[in-house]
């Protein structure tokens, strides 16, 4: 019996021992800094190309990886704040830009040129994310309006977009963060998260758009709190967030729900150590997360995590085709996950 009650101890060891060397063994090279825009889109569409979208209407392209980037100041729009890029080659790119005007542009040769496909001046649109869930199918979410969230909805690659038929209600002083364009998701379905009064997980199947809510275990209450961002792994969906004026409070900051969300999630046992604005599915039970106190990992799927980096960035995603994960921030920082 106190054989088999040491071999178990020893198993126990060695497991801990393993999952801490793993987790170590992942590290962020920084790539470059010193530019003079606030990074918050970045969409990575295999191991070679990547595009960032950020402030002061700047825009840059990689073809090797991230090691160096082609940057331009989109003619014309050098006030834009570009929150979010959804690229499907080197040659085709979406972005968003938030504020007044609210405004869609589309590039179709490398960002040579770019083309205004929707613009508003009402001063009640301001853009907080935007996904596809193909080339041709994308939805753009912003801040509630008349008490609904506002969705935008195109089904031809971003040519044109109308006004979402169904809605999800927002809560009186509910909202959504246009922290890193990853509150809204289209993995798999339709997912939304939120924060300020409440911070709820919306979600619907992609067509026929019906509506379904569950508060979350998630700080609350002030305009700086709640859900930031979400990822759908194989397993898991996971959702990150905090309080980012109080970006060293690390109660509460991830939560975990099964790959189909439904009431219940489970809160991390050992969380990041802070405030996260994005988190990006990497493989397996894997998943990364960044925001302005550092950078974690996980390999059990939520449960535990650990900082790999201290550098502030805002926004993390992995190739859609491919292993590669970039991370993005203010001041122009660009980092690569080594794994």
């Amino acid at each position: 019996m106190m054989k088999k009650k040491y071999l178990l101890q020893l198993l126990l060891i060695a497991n801990f021992l393993f999952f801490s060397f793993d987790l170590k063994a992942q590290h962020i090279v920084q790539l470059q800094q010193g530019k003079p825009t606030s990074i918050r889109g970045l969409s990575v569409v295999d191991d070679s190309i990547a595009w960032l979208s950020g402030s002061k209407g700047y825009i840059a392209i990689t073809h090797n990886g991230g090691k160096n980037w082609t940057w331009q100041q989109v003619k014309g729009f050098e006030k834009a704040d570009f929150r979010d890029i959804e690229a499907f080659s080197d040659k085709e790119a979406v972005i968003m830009s938030s504020g007044t005007p609210a405004m869609v542009l589309k590039t179709i040769d490398g960002g040579a040129n770019w083309q205004v496909k929707y613009r508003n001046t009402d001063s009640a649109y301001f853009f907080d994310a935007m996904d596809f869930t193909d080339k041709k199918h994308g939805f753009i979410l912003g801040d509630p309006i008349d008490n609904k969230f506002l969705l935008m909805e195109s089904k031809d690659g971003g040519e044109n977009w109308s006004m979402s038929k169904n809605r999800p209600d927002a809560l009186p002083g509910e909202a959504a963060f246009a922290a890193s364009g990853t509150c809204l998701s289209t993995n798999g379905m339709l997912t939304i998260v939120t924060g300020g009064s409440h911070s709820r997980i919306l979600f619907s199947q992609l067509e026929n758009i019906h509506w379904t809510d569950f508060n979350l275990f998630m700080p609350q209450e002030k305009a700086s709190q709640g859900a930031f961002s979400i990822a759908r792994g194989r397993h898991q969906t996971i959702i990150v967030g905090g309080d980012y004026a109080n970006d060293k409070r690390a109660d509460s900051v991830a939560v975990t729900f099964p790959r189909i969300p439904h009431s219940g999630e489970e809160l991390s046992t050992k969380g990041p150590g802070g405030f996260q604005s994005c988190i990006a599915y990497i493989t397996g039970e894997t998943f990364v997360s960044t925001g302005t106190p550092g950078s974690n990992i996980t390999i059990n799927g939520g449960k535990t995590w650990i900082k790999i980096d201290g550098a502030s960035f805002n926004v993390c995603r992995k190739a859609k085709h491919g292993k590669l994960v970039l991370f993005a921030g203010n001041e122009g920082i660009t980092g690569i996950l080594k794994m």
